[in-house]
């Protein structure tokens, strides 16, 4: 488990993490959701040490990372997949992490094969494509057969069936009974990896919650509708108190009616349809309609947020 209580960190006055707290619990995928510079990265490096906390705590299975005296047992981490040094062997790379914790050579082989990179393995790192590093940058999470991973943005650089082979390879690690944190902007994809979602604006708690109740929560229910008089049907609609958004190419977007009762106004007055369907918004519409107030463009933050 990955359990954050009050964690707060601020930079020359500015606060990037508020009072943040939350749990990833073994056996669920949690993705850890938030705008650029809503202080994800910074929170995960917190929890790995490599930032101090100005105030709170982080703590894997109940201790902080410091005090771990294998940590790479305890959690795997990938938080950025060019931190290595390019000339080395990616064998070689892996090796060095497994001698500082106590891993023998035969663990270094199975994760390359496990990531699918076991034909590469003797070749420099440097010269791997940013799929390719995500990779190797998994394998060494991997290393130590840890209960815990923590993942920002392992999906970067990959192809289509390589975001569904690591999407296959974490829901079998949490089916295992092993906490996964996971950070992602592709939101399609996080639908349908997660379990839980932790979602964060200028560092602070906005949602704490199931992707199904992100998405029951935050979405609009609406009709889409299309019909022969567009314009016409928009205005008769909109007398009902209906709420009426009209697209360029006709389709009309309506709150606060269902299909039937916008198929009664439609027949009511003479207006053939052509379309109608309900619709739900995804997880991404969802996501966008909760975080639209705590997006900061403007702002300038530390490199590590």
């Amino acid at each position: 488990m990955i359990e954050v209580t009050g964690l707060t960190k601020s930079y020359d006055g500015r606060t990037v993490v508020d009072d943040l707290s939350f749990r990833a619990e073994p056996g669920t995928v949690t993705g850890f959701l938030g705008p650029n510079g809503a202080g994800k990265s910074t929170t995960m490096r917190m929890i790995m040490g490599l930032d101090r906390p100005t105030s709170g705590s982080a703590t894997v299975g109940g201790s902080r990372y410091d005090t771990l005296a294998a940590p790479m047992r305890d959690i795997g981490a990938l938080l950025d997949a060019k931190a290595l040094y390019g000339p080395r062997r990616a064998v070689d790379h892996l090796w060095c992490l497994a001698r500082s914790n106590g891993i023998g050579r035969r663990r270094v082989t199975e994760v390359l094969e496990m990531v699918g990179l076991h034909e590469a393995g003797r070749r420099r790192a440097g010269g791997f494509s940013l799929g390719m590093g995500q990779r190797l940058g998994l394998a060494g999470a991997l290393l130590g057969d840890p209960p815990v991973l923590m993942l920002d943005e392992p999906v970067n650089g990959l192809d289509p069936e390589g975001i569904i082979w690591i999407r296959t390879l974490l829901r079998s690690l949490a089916a295992e009974g092993r906490t996964v944190l996971l950070s992602s902007h592709l939101m399609s994809e996080m639908e349908h990896t997660a379990d839980h979602l932790v979602v964060i604006g200028q560092g602070r708690l906005i949602a704490d919650m199931t992707v199904q109740e992100l998405i029951d929560n935050g979405s609009r229910t609406c009709v889409r509708v299309r019909a022969a008089e567009p314009e016409r049907l928009a205005t008769v609609l909109a007398r009902t108190g209906a709420g009426v958004e009209q697209a360029r190419d006709g389709l009309l977007s309506v709150t606060g009616l269902d299909t039937g009762q916008v198929s009664d106004v439609a027949a009511h007055h003479g207006i053939a349809l052509r379309e109608l369907a309900a619709h739900r918004s995804s997880l991404e519409e969802a996501y966008l309609e909760l975080t639209q107030h705590t997006t900061d463009h403007g702002a300038t933050a530390p490199a590590a947020v």
